[in-house]
């Protein structure tokens, strides 16, 4: 019986923002708002509304709201994304402290 020689597997570690590791300009501010459509999305998947209901809870047009739940979340600024979440009756706390070295200049923290 003959063994298979395993070819190796070469990888990179991500650095946790993978616009960070695409090179991307403003890797923080995209992954921001990312993370708050992200945000979007799962509350929206959970009261299951079809997209004509949701057109109207955000103050959008469908196609829009295609592009929302598709994960499209870059069509949108973190301005709008942030006022889903108002209309969606959630609290969003901005917090401002000193930058700390090899930390993320943006966070998006999600309460339970």
């Amino acid at each position: 019986m003959r063994t298979k020689k395993r070819k190796r597997i070469e990888f990179e570690e991500g650095s946790g923002n993978v616009f960070s590791d695409l090179g991307l300009k403003d890797a923080d501010q995209l992954l921001a708002r990312a993370q708050i459509g992200f945000h979007v999305f799962k509350i929206l998947e959970g009261q299951k509304l079809k997209q004509r209901e949701i057109a109207d809870v955000l103050g959008i047009a469908q196609p829009d709201v295609s592009h929302l739940m598709n994960g499209h979340f870059s069509r949108f600024t973190t301005d709008k994304l942030l006022d889903f979440l108002k209309r969606l009756n959630r609290k969003v706390t901005i917090e401002v402290s000193r930058h700390q070295k090899g930390k993320p200049y943006q966070q998006v923290i999600v309460a339970p």
